[in-house]
């Protein structure tokens, strides 16, 4: 019972029963409500009228007895009247308030206050008043019982017969003798009232409720069940039988809705059916693909997959990609189906995987994004195409190549390739480098002569076509430094091309003397920051190349360049070209002999410059630098670049120290150099500390000596910690060295602060 109200509760007859019903109700309560007002006015105004009547009957049948002043006479007519069913009171007042005569015996020769009562409506005006309209002469009483009564009061006027009377006198400036007070009950006038209030709330109710069955009736027969029919129907079509017949016939709204419900099941059952073909073909089309298609949701798992992703991999839906078919416990680092997710663009990428045998198979894989109607990706497309047998043999290839350039690359002296017409060249081996300075990608394409002094480029034109040997030529390398070589000249193949293949021997003899070896430490310390220096240069340069790469393209189409990215990109070049010069200026002012005059000093400043060179560098090697620096340390005397200098060394010498730490296969914990800087009130210390090999017990007392190296042959000249050391002392400061918590070295630098006073006493 309970559900079916509270279904019905819910239904739209109910909402109309109860807005027509309310509406009804309120109509009729309002007409209930004003009729009723009216027919209490109507009937009030027919009591005062009434009694307002009787008055002046009273006070004309008392006339001629008050006229002759027979008392006996006013009484018996008082008494009388008094005696109908209505009259509760008559009473007659002189101009004092004194009751004269009263139905009421106890009442007559009483004195009553003039301003009580009914007097009040004449006498709160000074003069009083004597005439008003009936309605101001009305007063309504209730006794202690509720029963409601209603009083006029009437003024007795002066008439010229009353003084001229031979009975009694009346001056004639007395316009009022006194007042007639008229009292009658109300109890039959309420109880019809009441009777028509009961009847008028019972006619309301009677509508309300025969209109709200009425309506009821005609809701549930021709609205609630044809839409209970029309709902069975959708819910028909809605499980796939579109079919089915709707049993409503009729010419209304209703059966026009039936209709196109009707229209609309059979119009979708022959979209449906049409759906269904195209499925079949697309299904069919999609397993007859001659490719691996594997489709994926957001958690790379598998959602769906055609007949050849089922032969050729057995997977199951819900698998994760990389299980079902690259064999993998982890997404790919490099995943084309994230960066369709990411942006929404088709993603190329080559795949393999490593077959039980050891062999391996490749993939070349595209993905398409797969969109809801509101355009949200909800699901990628990956395509996979089989490329092994191309894959193998470009392997293949790759190894025979790999046997020509190593045998090429691994010859020591430098060995160019050079066209045969105009000496362009076309390939140079790895030990190019390391003479020139150039690498393979800034040479290839050059001509062979920009090698050459310029002032000696047209001697030697001839003698390379005739000449097999040359010795003794100026080169110059990428650094603009001069280099003697000789070169050998071969005819030769190379891609089927005729070349000349050229071979260099480096025979520069370099002089060193004592005087020359802090310098030839520093120019040492310049081939170690080489390397940092090319990686800081790199992404500036590259920044250009791409802008000015844009720009060249750009020309080439004849395409205009808008005003803002071409205002943009010129930005980037001038701030990338600005950074190249600090870089290039730092070096220069790094490179040059100092002058060994000195100057205060923030060691923090020094460490930070020095530390510059190398921070791409030991980034690329995995190096973390944890910096630990007292903030407004004190000053010292020294001089700037000879400062770096020593801490340049002690950069290097950590970053060998973890290198070679990790290239023997000790590697505990992780790649750190701590720079720390500290400072009393007398001295300023600076630690630089790593986590390297560590410095041997047997080595501590001849590590700062000259010449003295623990590194390989070729990659130490031994000159470095001596020369910091001297440095260090010519700024009367100390350096020792030791092995750290970790293992590793530390050094620990000590210098006296540099005070105002000193300067003042000098």
């Amino acid at each position: 019972m309970l559900s079916i109200l509270n279904r019905f509760r819910h239904t739209l007859a109910l909402k109309l029963i109860l807005t027509v019903g309310v509406t009804l109700f309120a109509g009729i309560f309002i007409w209930a409500y004003f009729s009723i007002k009216y027919q209490k006015t109507r009937i009030m105004n027919q009591i005062i009228t009434q009694t307002v009547r009787l008055g002046n009957t009273i006070k004309l049948g008392m006339h001629y007895a008050m006229m002759h002043n027979l008392r006996n006479d006013i009484n018996h007519i008082i008494m009388n009247i008094a005696k109908q069913e209505d009259v509760q009171t008559i009473r007659i007042f002189n101009k004092s308030g004194r009751i004269k005569f009263s139905n009421r015996i106890s009442e007559v020769d009483k004195i009553t206050n003039i301003k009580a009562e009914a007097c009040d409506v004449c006498h709160r005006f000074e003069p009083p008043v004597y005439e008003l309209p009936p309605e101001k002469m009305t007063r309504f009483l209730t006794d202690n019982k509720g029963n409601k009564s209603i009083g006029i009061i009437t003024p007795i006027l002066n008439e010229p017969g009353c003084a001229a009377g031979s009975c009694h006198f009346h001056p004639d400036d007395k316009k009022v003798l006194g007042a007639l007070d008229v009292v009658i009950s109300m109890g039959e006038s309420d109880s019809e009232l009441f009777r028509y209030e009961k009847d008028f709330f019972a006619l309301a109710l009677f509508m309300f409720l025969f209109t709200s069955t009425i309506i009821c009736i005609v809701m549930v027969r021709f609205v609630n069940e044809p839409i209970q029919k029309l709902i069975i129907y959708t819910n028909k079509i809605a499980k796939g039988k579109y079919n089915a017949a709707i049993d409503i016939k009729r010419n209304d709204e209703i059966g026009e809705l039936a209709d196109a419900i009707s229209k609309m099941g059979k119009e979708i059952y022959t979209h449906q059916t049409e759906l269904n073909q195209q499925k079949e073909k697309y299904q069919f089309l999609f397993d007859s693909v001659p490719c691996t298609i594997s489709i994926q949701d957001r958690d790379y798992r598998i959602t769906g997959y055609n007949r050849e992703f089922a032969e050729s991999f057995t997977p199951s839906k819900g698998e994760y990609c990389y299980v079902a078919y690259k064999g993998r416990k982890e997404k790919c680092r490099e995943c084309p189906v994230e960066k369709t997710f990411l942006d929404g663009k088709p993603h190329y990428s080559e795949e393999f995987r490593v077959n039980k045998d050891g062999s391996r198979k490749y993939w070349l894989v595209k993905t398409a994004p797969v969109r809801d109607a509101s355009g949200k990706i909800t699901s990628a497309i990956e395509m996979c195409f089989d490329v092994t047998p191309r894959k193998r043999l470009e392997e293949d290839l790759k190894k025979s190549e790999h046997k020509y350039y190593a045998i090429f690359n691994n010859i020591p002296n430098p060995v160019f390739v050079l066209a045969k017409d105009d000496y362009k060249i076309l390939d140079c081996n790895k030990s190019m480098e390391f003479v020139y300075g150039y690498s393979p990608n800034e040479i290839i394409g050059r001509s062979f002569f920009d090698l050459f002094c310029d002032d000696e480029k047209s001697q030697y034109l001839d003698k390379i076509i005739n000449y097999k040997d040359i010795e003794q030529v100026r080169h110059k390398r990428k650094d603009g430094g001069i280099i003697y070589v000789t070169i050998k000249i071969s005819p030769s193949e190379f891609f089927a091309h005729k070349v000349l293949l050229v071979t260099i021997a480096d025979i520069t003899k370099r002089l060193e003397t004592e005087q020359q070896l802090s310098q030839a430490s520093k120019l040492a310390t310049l081939g170690e920051m080489a390397t940092g220096v090319a990686h800081e240069l790199n992404q500036p340069l590259t920044v250009i190349k791409m802008a000015s790469g844009f720009f060249m393209k750009k020309v080439e189409k004849k395409e205009e360049i808008p005003k803002d990215i071409l205002y943009n990109m010129s930005e980037k070049i001038n701030k990338n070209i600005d950074r190249a010069n600090k870089i290039i200026q730092h070096m220069r002012e790094f490179a040059r002999k100092s002058n060994m005059s000195l100057e205060k000093v923030n060691v923090n400043n020094v460490l930070e410059s020095a530390f510059e060179i190398f921070s791409q560098q030991l980034k690329l090697r995995k190096i973390e630098v944890i910096w630990d620096l007292k903030e407004n340390i004190p000053p010292i005397m020294a001089d700037s670049a000879r400062l770096e200098q020593v801490f340049i060394n002690l950069l290097i010498n950590a970053r060998d120290a973890i290198e070679e730490k990790w290239e023997k296969g000790r590697e505990k914990g992780q790649k750190k150099i701590f720079l720390i800087s500290k400072a009393n009130e007398d001295k300023v210390m600076v630690k630089v500390s790593d986590t390297g090999n560590g410095i041997p017990k047997d080595i501590g007392d001849k590590i700062f000596e000259p010449f003295f190296t623990t590194k390989e042959v070729g990659k130490g000249t031994g000159l470095g910690l001596s020369i910091s050391y001297g440095i260090v002392k010519d700024y009367h400061g100390e350096i020792r060295a030791y092995s750290n918590e970790f293992g590793g070295a530390c050094f620990h630098l000590e210098f006296p602060v540099y005070h105002d006073s000193e300067e003042t006493n000098e």
